[in-house]
Order: C-alpha cells, then structure tokens, then sequence
C-alpha cells in the first residue's frame, strides 16, 4: 500500500509501526521519520521513533525524539503524555 500510496502518513505510520514491532529497526525508524515528516504527530510517532532510538544505542537522537515528542504532546492538550515522555528522558 504504501508504493502505491507514498503520500498517505497514515499508511506510513501503520508500516512503521509493523516494522518497528517486527523488529526491523532501522527500517521502522526510517519509515517513522518520512511519516513525521508529512504530519504533525501530536506525540505517539515521536515516542515510538525515541524508544526505537534507544533500543540501537543511539542516545542523542532518541533525546531529541523524546524532546519534539514532548513539544507535540504539550501542542496538541496531550499533557500524560509529556509527562510520560519527560520521565523517559529521565531515565
């Protein structure tokens, strides 16, 4: 679906998300970051893409996830989720 529809974002989120719990890391964070750019996520794809992020070590990037995902959260009234994700950068 998504080769035949690139510029649908919930089609892009959806493949991410398969991906990402398939265990395809890398190519979940890749779809996730096309998705993010065709949107605005109101928090949930940025928590997804820093908890991915840390999963392959790769720390600052996850930061910054964590830290748009909470700006999103707070954007769109979402604020359990900013509180959740400012815990995760906490830790």
């Amino acid at each position: 679906m998504a080769t035949k529809r690139p510029d649908d974002a919930r089609i892009r989120f959806a493949l991410a998300v398969e991906l990402l719990q398939g265990g395809e890391l890398e190519d979940g964070i890749r779809e996730m970051r096309i998705y993010l750019g065709m949107t605005d996520d109101e928090g949930n794809a940025w928590g997804r893409l820093a908890t991915a992020l840390e999963e392959l070590g790769r720390t600052d990037e996850a930061r910054e996830a964590w830290e748009r995902g909470i700006e999103a959260a707070e954007r769109h009234g979402h604020p359990t989720m900013a509180e959740e994700f400012r815990e995760a950068l906490d830790d």
